[in-house]
């Protein structure tokens, strides 16, 4: 090796760990500013404390009902906190935070890698790699407020950053089987790491397919690609059987409230577009896809490489999968599919969240770009360096440019009031930050300064009978408390029960059931926690992830707090509970009711496993005389509406 390529070396590897410090460093930097725990991961926590105390990994005490969407992240939260002891909130802060910074630098190595290969399968090319599309992501907005926020964003993109390098190393590595075909480790790693994205979010599931796709089609053994199917498959399908038994769904019940399969593409459109505006986003979108198509055209030469090139058979097709240009093809097609699906259901509620996965997958090959080192290689290199070196230079002081003027005009904790938009998105960090008053609300009691929750913690906590609490409507700071009008099972008239039962019905659950004890149930009215609510009809022009409805008349039916009519709060028809309480015994509902809230029986857990299915495609009408009909019931007779005296 000469000096001079030694130099060129040494200063590749110094702008690329340079880089990928600073990438690092910038990214955390803006998230720890913006750190903060959402709601929803509040939610998470939940589930978690009832793993502690041995309830099982449920929502309620005695009802089986899976209200996280991401499997890997509930327990993954879950050991961490049996390892390290530290309180929950901090143990998702922490876990967030470094899965987001590692998923960054999974990204550039991964990219690294497909320009300059690996000390085994290098290219033979002089480049000085460049953080370009990884800058993009670093700083804007969304990214940083959701690589803490105790939700899984940050385990999402550190598994497709994961995948990217591990299938990028695998495109360079020449196969290997062991005897009776047993995979190299590397490639083994990389199937069992696949086979778990259906568990990090199940929409991953997409991804994992097209991954595993490329593992099974390239050339090898038989016995090699059975292994990979063990290796891949053991953990989901296992953890999918068990989850249909146990909880009688084939999915979180969150999908089942959001109606992952249905089909809201005005809405998603909205939602992209609300992401894309605020920041200018196309214009460093079309700067990178300009550099990394100039990359791939410098790379060949100005000529396609050879490995792009039309293959001529099936076993050409099957050499050519382990490859750099089919990984990242697949990566690409990957995150068209990832955009499309979040489009078609709609986007989400939170401004950018569910959009952040894709921006990640359609920014790998561009992470970093490669500008080219040491005297050209003839006339023909000279001359794509003349086109190559400018066309990416300029991009990166644009993107430069956009990313640092990004991070100077936007501040974190503005000060106008963050409003729930007409398409029903909204900055959640910012909205929450101003509704409880704290700029970092990172623990559960940070919470208690959101309306109504201090009341409720009061109310819940004075309560010594039993009682349902509901949120009056257009009150900020007052709770309905609807006690039991009836001694519990086993006591005299006027005995107080030692363990009352209580139940709290309130939109915002995470912060409700973290700052309330376990054996308080908690529910909500759009069905993340709620299984007769998730198993309602979407309301057509409803509020994306919260267009599902289930009035309190179903809670205070089911849980049978009042017996007299008089005791019934003011606001509440007391024909609805009745045709509530008649609806409940629709032997369809009473079948999915014993699904989840049953004895778990060896028969029970069979019945739950055939039957997952048809549950989950389940649904009743929220108006319970509707529901009284559909069922073919006979209707309670209708009594003069009385309303209360409370």
């Amino acid at each position: 090796m000469s000096i001079a390529e030694r130099t060129a070396g040494r200063r590749h590897e110094i702008v690329f760990w340079g880089g990928l410090v600073t990438a690092v460093l910038a990214f955390f930097a803006g998230a720890w500013e913006r750190r903060w725990i959402a709601d929803d991961g509040l939610i998470v926590l939940r589930t978690v404390r009832n793993l502690i105390a041995g309830n099982g990994p449920v929502f309620n005490a005695g009802e089986r009902v899976e209200s996280n969407t991401s499997t890997v992240w509930t327990y993954l939260i879950y050991f961490t906190h049996e390892a390290v002891g530290y309180r929950l909130e901090l143990v998702a802060l922490g876990l967030a935070l470094t899965l987001s910074m590692l998923a960054v630098a999974f990204a550039m190595l991964g990219t690294r890698v497909m320009y300059l290969g690996t000390r085994r399968a290098p290219t033979g090319r002089a480049l000085l790699l460049l953080p370009l599309g990884v800058f993009v992501y670093a700083v804007l907005p969304p990214a940083r407020d959701f690589a803490s926020s105790g939700l899984e964003t940050g385990l999402v993109i550190a598994w497709i950053g994961a995948m990217w390098w591990g299938l990028q190393l695998w495109a360079r590595a020449a196969h290997r089987e062991h005897r009776f075909g047993l995979p190299a480790v590397g490639t083994a790693v990389i199937a069992f790491v696949a086979g778990l994205g259906p568990l990090v979010r199940p929409e991953l599931a997409l991804a994992a397919v097209v991954f595993l796709g490329l593992l099974a089609a390239a050339r090898q053994s038989w016995r090699h690609l059975g292994w990979l199917v063990v290796i891949a498959g053991t953990v989901p399908v296992a953890y999918q059987l068990w989850r249909m038994s146990y909880y009688a769904l084939p999915y979180p019940l969150t999908a089942v409230a959001k109606d992952a399969g249905g089909s809201k593409w005005d809405k998603g459109l909205a939602y992209l577009w609300d992401l894309l505006a605020p920041y200018s986003l196309l214009l460093p979108l079309v700067l990178v896809l300009a550099a990394g198509i100039v990359s791939l055209w410098a790379g060949g030469g100005g000529r396609l490489p050879e490995r792009w090139r039309r293959p001529e058979s099936l076993e050409d097709v099957r050499g050519r999968v382990r490859s750099t240009p089919v990984v990242t093809a697949a990566f690409l097609l990957v995150a068209v599919i990832m955009l499309a699906y979040v489009t078609r259901v709609g986007g989400d509620f939170m401004h950018g969240r569910v959009l952040l996965p894709s921006l990640f997958l359609f920014l790998l090959p561009v992470s970093v770009v490669p500008v080219p080192l040491g005297p050209a290689r003839g006339a023909d290199d000279a001359r794509v360096r003349r086109v190559a070196v400018p066309v990416v230079g300029l991009a990166w002081l644009v993107v430069v440019g956009w990313a640092v003027t990004v991070h100077v005009v936007e501040d974190p904790f503005r000060e106008e009031p963050e409003s729930i938009t007409t398409a029903g998105i909204v900055d959640e960090r910012q909205f929450y930050i101003q509704r409880t008053g704290h700029r970092h609300p990172l623990l559960a009691e940070d919470y208690l300064d959101f309306p109504r929750m201090r009341a409720l913690v009061r109310e819940v906590r004075r309560n010594e009978t039993g009682a349902v609490f509901l949120a009056v409507p257009g009150n900020q700071d007052r709770w309905e408390t609807v006690p039991y009008d009836h001694p519990m099972p086993g006591l005299a008239p006027y005995e107080l029960p030692a363990d009352p039962i209580k139940t709290v019905v309130f939109l915002n659950l995470g912060m409700t059931s973290m700052n309330l004890p376990l054996d308080v149930d908690v529910y909500d009215t759009v069905g993340l926690a709620s299984p007769l609510a998730a198993h309602t009809d979407r309301l057509e022009d409803g509020r994306i992830g919260h267009d599902k409805f289930l009035p309190y008349d179903w809670v205070l039916a089911q849980t049978g707090v009042v017996r007299d009519p008089v005791n019934f709060p003011r606001w509440v028809d007391v024909n609805w509970i009745n045709q509530a309480e008649t609806a409940l015994q629709c032997p369809a509902t009473q079948a999915l009711i014993e699904s989840y809230a049953g004895p778990l029986t060896a028969e029970l857990r069979w019945s739950n496993l055939v039957n997952a299915f048809s549950f989950a495609e389940y649904r009743i009408n929220r108006i319970p005389a509707y529901e009284v009909q559909r069922c073919g019931l006979p209707m309670p007779e209708e009594v003069e509406k009385y309303q209360g005296t409370r």
